[in-house]
This record gives C-alpha cells, structure tokens and sequence, in this order.
C-alpha cells in the first residue's frame, strides 16, 4: 500500500482513485465505440469524487492523453489552417477564462457542470450554416473559455467543423486536434495561475493509460450492444451524475 500511497494523490482515497481510473477506462470505451462524448461522462463522474479546485484542471491533463492519441493516428488528415484559427482563439479563450475560473466557489462549479452536462445529454446541438475555417477562431474562444469552468467543451468545436465540409476522417482529425489544443491551453493557463500538477502526476498518468486501453477495447467491449437502448440508458445515468452534482452544490451551499 505505500507504493500505492505514493503515486495516488493525497487530496482523494484510494477507492476513489481507483474508481476515476476505471471510469478513464470506459468513458474512453464510450467514444471510441458509439462516439457519446467521453469527456463529458468523464468529467461528471470526476466531479463527484474530486475536490472542486482540481477538477478541470486534472481532467484537462488526462483529455490531453486521449486526444493526442486520436489525433497522431489521424494526423495526415489534419488541415492546418483550421487548427490554426482554432488556436488563436483558444489562447484568448483560457487565459480570460481562467482569471474567471479560480474565482468560482466550489458550489458553482458542481451547479455548473451538471447544467453543462444536462446541456450536452438533453438539449439539441447549435446549427450553424455552412462556415468559413476562420469561424473556428471564434470555436476556439468559445469552447476554450467555457472549457475553464465545464472541462469538457468539445460540443461547441465539433458543432462549427460539422459545417465546414469536412470528409469523414478529416472531422474526427480536426476534432481531436482543436479538442487537444483546447486542453493543452487550459492546463498552461492553469499552470500560470497556480495549480500544482505534480501531487496529482501519478492520478493523470494512470488515467491516460487506462483510457488508452479503453479506446483499443471500447469496440469490443460495446460494439454488440443495442445502440438506441445503449444511448438512452446512458442519457439517463449521466442525468442522475448532473443531480448528485447539483445536490453537492445545494448541500455545499447549506453548510451541510
């Protein structure tokens, strides 16, 4: 168990440890098999099991490990122009976001999140018409600012590259490179602002590891499964993570 005390993160036991590292497994499984948004599942459960102050921040590091991922596999596919723009705004995006961020009380970073994941699950996706690539500067501010406070603001990027007239394998590339640069921006700009990343390494590193090994299982693992009843049960429990959110956040408020 020493061993086990010394890479696990003091803030958190090790029963939830181990569970963020078993859902890193699956929330990656998700993507990878049915496309659901691993991230937001991830950062809901997160939510539950981690103290408010490290939550985005650690979750920005371990997304990082599984965008990276899927975007080297994709990387010929990549338009650069697009990732560009997306940058440009990201940069602008994390650093206004951030200065907001750490100024948040716990309370409204739960109450937050399960708004966000309620959006994400239950309401309809923004339709834009067909965009330019320099649209994405404005993707890039956006998903990056609310990423500060949500973690998981991928939505909002993948809804203006859908416009764009991108191939199949040119999307899935694109997204995996805007949502790495989203994450990369985020945990620089947290970095800058005091979080301390290093209690947390051991936590981040077997995250990514697991999630890897969820995304070459995920279609395995879920491909069998009725996608329909898949989707709605998921919708579901994600909705009950949301409530326990805003329950945390009700009970935080109260003094309880």
């Amino acid at each position: 168990m020493d061993l086990v005390s010394a890479v696990l993160p003091d803030p958190i036991n090790t029963a939830s440890s181990l569970l963020l590292i078993v859902a890193s497994f699956f929330t990656s499984a998700l993507t990878a098999a049915v496309g659901l948004g691993g991230g937001v599942a991830l950062i809901a459960v997160m939510a539950t099991l981690m103290p408010a102050s490290a939550l985005v921040p650690v979750h920005g590091a371990v997304q990082i490990g599984s965008n990276g991922g899927r975007a080297l596999v994709q990387l010929r596919h990549v338009d650069w122009l697009i990732a560009v723009w997306f940058a440009t705004g990201a940069v602008f995006g994390a650093a206004i976001g951030g200065a907001i961020a750490i100024e948040l009380p716990a309370a409204v970073l739960k109450a937050g999140i399960g708004v966000f994941v309620l959006w994400v699950i239950w309401g309809k996706r923004p339709k834009f018409g067909r965009a330019p690539k320099r649209a994405m500067g404005a993707a890039g501010f956006a998903s990056t600012f609310l990423s500060m406070f949500f973690g998981a603001a991928g939505p909002i990027g993948g809804a203006v590259l859908s416009t764009l007239g991108l191939t199949r394998h040119e999307f899935v590339a694109n997204q995996a490179v805007t949502a790495l640069t989203m994450h990369i921006f985020k945990i620089i700009a947290f970095g800058a602002l005091g979080f301390a990343f290093a209690p947390w390494a051991g936590l981040i590193v077997l995250m990514i590891a697991s999630g890897f090994l969820g995304t070459l299982a995920g279609s395995r693992l879920l491909g069998k499964m009725n996608e329909k009843s898949f989707k709605t049960g998921f919708k579901w429990v994600m909705t009950a993570l949301a409530l326990n959110l805003f329950w945390q956040a009700i009970s935080t408020w109260s003094g309880a």
